[in-house]
């Protein structure tokens, strides 16, 4: 088994972000991206509905973080200290050496390159120091943006499907 260890949790930073940990302090950002109509549209999940279930969201990301079981950034613009989205790398898989990468954009911060600049560096994370050999992303197959994303940082369709969610498609990141 590997051994991964987020403590001290792991700061990335670009030209423009910062990617740091979730605090209490962001609970209303998350409640934002989370209870958004147009980013939960191609998301299985049921929105966040108050700032308790945000604050519930941050405790239990943080507590995967100690666990070592998967690794949640918040994106932040390094200028002004902007919340703008979130990005994860998780579902460790040490037999496969491999994970899964997943990430939401505020609409207001989206088609200016951020997601692309915040992934690019989570890639270089996970394959340089988690030593990862494959990173996995889901997306629906409506999500033309999320499509053009995976495709512009190179992961593949891959011939796998999602058997619970048929609408996904599955791309891969050797």
């Amino acid at each position: 088994m590997i051994k991964r260890n987020f403590r001290p949790f792991p700061i990335l930073t670009t030209e423009r972000l910062t990617l740091r940990q979730l605090s209490a302090d962001d609970r209303h950002d998350i409640f934002a991206l989370r209870s958004d109509p147009e980013i939960n549209k191609y998301l299985v999940r049921e929105p966040s509905k108050t700032i308790e279930d945000a604050t519930n969201f941050i405790n239990k990301v943080n507590d995967n973080i100690q666990k070592n079981n998967s690794v949640y950034w918040a994106i932040t613009l390094t200028k002004t200290k902007t919340f703008v989205g979130t990005i994860c790398l998780f579902d460790f898989s040490d037999e496969k050496n491999s994970c899964e990468i997943g990430y939401e954009l505020m609409p207001k911060f989206q088609n200016q390159g951020i997601m692309i600049e915040a992934i690019k560096q989570v890639i270089a994370y996970s394959f340089q120091i988690l030593k990862f050999q494959k990173i996995v992303a889901f997306t629906h197959q409506e999500n033309d943006h999320s499509i053009k994303l995976l495709k512009k940082v190179n992961f593949l369709p891959s011939p796998e499907t999602n058997k619970e969610n048929p609408d996904f498609n599955v791309f891969t990141l050797r």
